[in-house]
């Protein structure tokens, strides 16, 4: 089993990964997107109440909102899907045989479940998703760094936290090894989460929508890593199997 195989499989999984985030964000987040659009039109309708634009200005193009939740969000689900589908597989692969006494499967499983938390679910936490209605444009810089530092630091302590329990595990037994990286882990994201500067540009917006708006955008992560995870380590269980079947057959041969 080397990298290769596992690129493969890892790109035809988020493939499939991408396609299905696709059918939960249009299915689940575009109304809560709509909604929040149709609310900043009208806050910059009221705000330029009373002023003419020349025909000019008007003609800009734009991509149409319908091309941008189907195609356009198609288009990006998928890129995504793919993307982390190839670099889940490679840190999979990377990994195998190092995570103690698992099979390439779970060993699988547990790289994609530790790169949700990491990766998606904690900097979640942090700093959730927004409707397009809220945040300034001026800050925009200061809160894309503020999140990618952030998920740099829970992915590297998610990291360190896996080596210390395997190193652990030796010494004071699996579950010993597990609770602590994990209660590791949690000990640095926590105070990562304190010292990091919130964000608060949510003004009055309808907390309804910004609720239905964050739920659906985690429900379309969840999707994402969870279909991944389970399409990825069901391939790679399949390949481990194909492959002990020729080193069994192999093994037969030579012993005639």
């Amino acid at each position: 089993m080397n990298a290769r195989a596992f690129l493969v499989r890892g790109l035809l999984a988020g493939l499939i990964a991408g396609l299905a985030a696709f059918l939960v964000a249009n299915v689940v987040g575009e109304p809560h997107v709509e909604s929040a659009i149709a609310l900043e039109e009208a806050g910059a309708a009221t705000a330029s109440d009373g002023h003419s634009h020349s025909h000019d200005e008007d003609e800009v193009f734009e991509v149409s909102r319908t091309n941008q939740s189907t195609w356009g969000l198609l288009t990006g689900s998928l890129a995504i899907g793919v993307a982390l589908g190839g670099l889940v597989s490679l840190v999979a692969a990377g990994t195998l045989g190092r995570l103690g006494r698992l099979l390439p499967g779970q060993s699988t499983a547990l790289v994609a479940l530790i790169g949700f938390v990491s990766v998606a679910l904690v900097p979640f936490l942090k700093y959730p998703a927004t409707p397009p209605a809220v945040g300034s444009g001026d800050t925009i810089g200061d809160r894309t760094a503020l999140y990618f530092g952030f998920l740099l630091l829970s992915v590297a302590a998610a990291a360190l936290a896996t080596y210390a329990a395997c190193r652990l595990r030796s010494r004071i037994g699996t579950f010993g090894g597990v609770v602590l990286g994990a209660a590791a882990y949690l000990v640095v994201v926590v105070v990562a989460a304190l010292v990091f500067a919130p964000v608060n540009e949510l003004g009055d917006f309808p907390a309804d929508t910004l609720w239905s708006f964050r739920l659906s955008s985690v429900l379309t992560l969840a999707t994402l890593w969870g279909v991944l995870g389970v399409a990825l380590t069901g391939l790679v269980i399949r390949l481990y199997a194909q492959e002990s079947a020729v080193a069994q057959r192999r093994e037969l041969a030579a012993s005639l």
